[in-house]
Protein backbone atom coordinates (compact mmCIF):
# COMPACT_ATOMS: atom_id res chain seq x y z
CA UNK A 1 0.00 0.00 0.00
CA UNK A 2 1.31 3.43 -0.97
CA UNK A 3 1.23 5.75 2.04
CA UNK A 4 1.91 9.47 2.33
CA UNK A 5 3.04 10.98 5.62
CA UNK A 6 3.03 14.74 6.18
CA UNK A 7 5.06 16.15 9.06
CA UNK A 8 5.08 19.65 10.50
CA UNK A 9 8.47 20.73 9.13
CA UNK A 10 8.90 23.04 6.15
CA UNK A 11 5.73 22.80 4.07
CA UNK A 12 6.21 21.18 0.65
CA UNK A 13 5.30 23.00 -2.57
CA UNK A 14 1.64 22.59 -3.47
CA UNK A 15 2.55 20.73 -6.67
CA UNK A 16 4.67 18.18 -4.78
CA UNK A 17 1.91 17.74 -2.20
CA UNK A 18 -0.71 17.14 -4.91
CA UNK A 19 1.45 14.65 -6.84
CA UNK A 20 2.22 12.65 -3.73
CA UNK A 21 -1.38 12.68 -2.57
CA UNK A 22 -2.50 11.38 -5.97
CA UNK A 23 0.06 8.55 -5.68
CA UNK A 24 -1.00 7.57 -2.16
CA UNK A 25 -3.66 5.08 -1.09
CA UNK A 26 -3.56 6.32 2.50
CA UNK A 27 -2.61 9.70 4.02
CA UNK A 28 -1.28 10.09 7.57
CA UNK A 29 -0.70 13.52 9.09
CA UNK A 30 1.85 13.61 11.90
CA UNK A 31 0.42 16.04 14.45
CA UNK A 32 0.80 19.59 13.04
CA UNK A 33 1.14 18.17 9.56
CA UNK A 34 -2.66 18.18 9.59
CA UNK A 35 -2.60 21.99 9.80
CA UNK A 36 -0.44 22.12 6.68
CA UNK A 37 -2.71 19.70 4.85
CA UNK A 38 -5.74 21.84 5.67
CA UNK A 39 -4.00 24.95 4.32
CA UNK A 40 -3.35 23.04 1.10
CA UNK A 41 -7.00 22.20 0.73
CA UNK A 42 -6.93 18.53 1.68
CA UNK A 43 -7.59 16.43 4.76
CA UNK A 44 -5.71 13.30 5.92
CA UNK A 45 -7.23 9.92 6.62
CA UNK A 46 -5.82 10.03 10.14
CA UNK A 47 -3.90 12.40 12.42
CA UNK A 48 -1.51 10.96 15.01
CA UNK A 49 0.82 12.56 17.54
CA UNK A 50 1.05 14.09 20.99
CA UNK A 51 -1.14 16.94 19.66
CA UNK A 52 1.14 19.74 20.83
CA UNK A 53 0.86 21.62 17.51
CA UNK A 54 -2.31 20.21 15.96
CA UNK A 55 -5.05 22.82 15.67
CA UNK A 56 -8.43 21.05 15.83
CA UNK A 57 -11.38 22.20 13.77
CA UNK A 58 -15.04 21.45 14.28
CA UNK A 59 -16.30 18.05 13.11
CA UNK A 60 -13.05 16.70 11.69
CA UNK A 61 -13.97 13.91 9.21
CA UNK A 62 -10.87 11.82 10.00
CA UNK A 63 -9.55 9.68 12.81
CA UNK A 64 -7.49 11.36 15.53
CA UNK A 65 -5.05 9.25 17.53
CA UNK A 66 -3.61 10.98 20.59
CA UNK A 67 -0.31 9.36 21.55
CA UNK A 68 1.31 11.29 24.44
CA UNK A 69 4.52 9.20 24.49
CA UNK A 70 7.42 11.65 24.82
CA UNK A 71 10.06 9.03 24.01
CA UNK A 72 9.06 8.98 20.34
CA UNK A 73 8.46 11.87 17.97
CA UNK A 74 5.44 12.34 15.74
CA UNK A 75 7.09 10.79 12.68
CA UNK A 76 7.87 7.64 14.69
CA UNK A 77 4.24 7.47 15.75
CA UNK A 78 3.10 7.90 12.14
CA UNK A 79 5.44 5.18 10.87
CA UNK A 80 4.37 2.74 13.58
CA UNK A 81 0.80 3.32 12.44
CA UNK A 82 1.83 2.80 8.82
CA UNK A 83 3.31 -0.57 9.75
CA UNK A 84 0.02 -1.57 11.42
CA UNK A 85 -1.94 -0.47 8.35
CA UNK A 86 0.19 -2.64 6.06
CA UNK A 87 2.02 0.14 4.22
CA UNK A 88 4.73 -1.01 1.82
CA UNK A 89 5.89 2.19 0.09
CA UNK A 90 6.08 5.51 1.95
CA UNK A 91 6.70 9.06 0.84
CA UNK A 92 7.30 11.47 3.70
CA UNK A 93 6.84 15.22 3.25
CA UNK A 94 7.56 17.99 5.75
CA UNK A 95 10.27 15.98 7.53
CA UNK A 96 13.05 18.44 6.70
CA UNK A 97 13.63 22.18 6.98
CA UNK A 98 12.92 24.60 9.84
CA UNK A 99 14.65 23.21 12.98
CA UNK A 100 17.88 21.33 12.25
CA UNK A 101 17.51 19.12 15.33
CA UNK A 102 14.10 17.97 14.09
CA UNK A 103 15.52 17.19 10.65
CA UNK A 104 18.35 15.15 12.17
CA UNK A 105 15.92 13.30 14.43
CA UNK A 106 13.73 12.45 11.43
CA UNK A 107 16.75 11.09 9.56
CA UNK A 108 17.39 8.89 12.59
CA UNK A 109 13.78 7.71 12.39
CA UNK A 110 14.30 6.94 8.70
CA UNK A 111 17.24 4.75 9.68
CA UNK A 112 15.16 3.07 12.41
CA UNK A 113 12.22 2.15 10.16
CA UNK A 114 13.85 1.64 6.76
CA UNK A 115 13.84 -2.16 6.86
CA UNK A 116 10.14 -2.32 7.80
CA UNK A 117 9.02 -1.06 4.39
CA UNK A 118 9.89 -1.92 0.81
CA UNK A 119 10.77 1.75 0.27
CA UNK A 120 10.63 4.94 2.30
CA UNK A 121 11.61 8.29 0.80
CA UNK A 122 11.76 11.82 2.16
CA UNK A 123 10.60 14.46 -0.35
CA UNK A 124 10.97 18.24 -0.21
CA UNK A 125 11.37 21.21 -2.54
CA UNK A 126 15.07 20.42 -2.98
CA UNK A 127 14.81 16.75 -3.91
CA UNK A 128 14.59 13.24 -2.48
CA UNK A 129 16.41 11.44 0.31
CA UNK A 130 16.56 7.70 0.90
CA UNK A 131 18.64 5.04 2.60
CA UNK A 132 20.28 2.70 0.11
CA UNK A 133 20.29 -1.09 0.13
CA UNK A 134 23.65 -2.82 -0.19
CA UNK A 135 23.19 -2.95 -3.98
CA UNK A 136 21.35 -0.13 -5.72
CA UNK A 137 20.71 0.76 -9.38
CA UNK A 138 18.43 3.37 -10.90
CA UNK A 139 17.95 5.79 -13.79
CA UNK A 140 18.63 9.46 -12.99
CA UNK A 141 18.64 12.30 -15.50
CA UNK A 142 22.11 13.15 -16.82
CA UNK A 143 23.54 16.19 -15.08
CA UNK A 144 21.51 15.73 -11.89
CA UNK A 145 23.38 16.58 -8.70
CA UNK A 146 23.55 13.77 -6.14
CA UNK A 147 25.21 13.42 -2.75
CA UNK A 148 26.08 10.46 -0.54
CA UNK A 149 26.14 10.76 3.24
CA UNK A 150 27.26 8.15 5.82
CA UNK A 151 24.30 8.25 8.21
CA UNK A 152 25.80 5.63 10.50
CA UNK A 153 28.99 7.68 10.84
CA UNK A 154 31.10 5.43 8.62
CA UNK A 155 30.24 3.46 5.49
CA UNK A 156 32.77 1.14 3.87
CA UNK A 157 33.20 -0.65 0.56
CA UNK A 158 31.42 1.96 -1.57
CA UNK A 159 31.62 1.45 -5.33
CA UNK A 160 29.72 3.67 -7.77
CA UNK A 161 29.21 3.80 -11.52
CA UNK A 162 27.56 6.52 -13.57
CA UNK A 163 28.80 9.43 -11.46
CA UNK A 164 31.33 12.10 -12.42
CA UNK A 165 33.51 11.27 -9.43
CA UNK A 166 33.34 7.48 -8.95
CA UNK A 167 34.19 5.58 -5.82
CA UNK A 168 35.94 2.21 -5.97
CA UNK A 169 35.67 0.16 -2.78
CA UNK A 170 36.13 3.32 -0.74
CA UNK A 171 34.98 4.70 2.62
CA UNK A 172 32.95 7.74 3.67
CA UNK A 173 33.08 8.92 7.28
CA UNK A 174 31.61 11.89 9.11
CA UNK A 175 34.26 14.52 9.77
CA UNK A 176 36.77 12.72 7.55
CA UNK A 177 35.41 12.42 4.01
CA UNK A 178 32.10 13.10 2.35
CA UNK A 179 30.68 12.84 -1.17
CA UNK A 180 28.48 15.87 -1.75
CA UNK A 181 27.54 17.50 -5.05
CA UNK A 182 28.52 14.71 -7.41
CA UNK A 183 26.82 14.54 -10.82
CA UNK A 184 25.21 11.87 -12.99
CA UNK A 185 27.10 11.30 -16.25
CA UNK A 186 25.54 8.04 -17.49
CA UNK A 187 22.83 5.49 -16.74
CA UNK A 188 22.12 3.34 -14.96
CA UNK A 189 23.62 4.80 -11.80
CA UNK A 190 24.81 2.01 -9.51
CA UNK A 191 25.85 2.47 -5.88
CA UNK A 192 26.97 -0.52 -3.84
CA UNK A 193 28.34 -0.58 -0.31
CA UNK A 194 29.44 -3.29 2.10
CA UNK A 195 28.84 -1.92 5.60
CA UNK A 196 27.04 1.01 7.21
CA UNK A 197 23.98 3.13 6.45
CA UNK A 198 24.32 5.24 3.30
CA UNK A 199 21.99 8.11 2.42
CA UNK A 200 21.40 9.21 -1.15
CA UNK A 201 20.26 12.78 -1.89
CA UNK A 202 18.97 13.45 -5.40
CA UNK A 203 18.57 17.15 -6.14
CA UNK A 204 15.60 18.35 -8.18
Amino acid sequence: MNTMVLCKGLAPPQSLFERTLHWADFFIAADGGANTARLMGHLPDVVIGDMDTYQPQNEEPYDIIHDPDQYSNDLEKALKLAVKKGATHLKVLGATGLRLDHTLKNLSVLQQFDEQFEQITFLDAQGTTQLLPRQFSTEIAIGTSVSLFPLSGKVTGITTDGLQYPLKDECLENGVRDATSNAVVKNPVTINHKKGDLLLFIVN
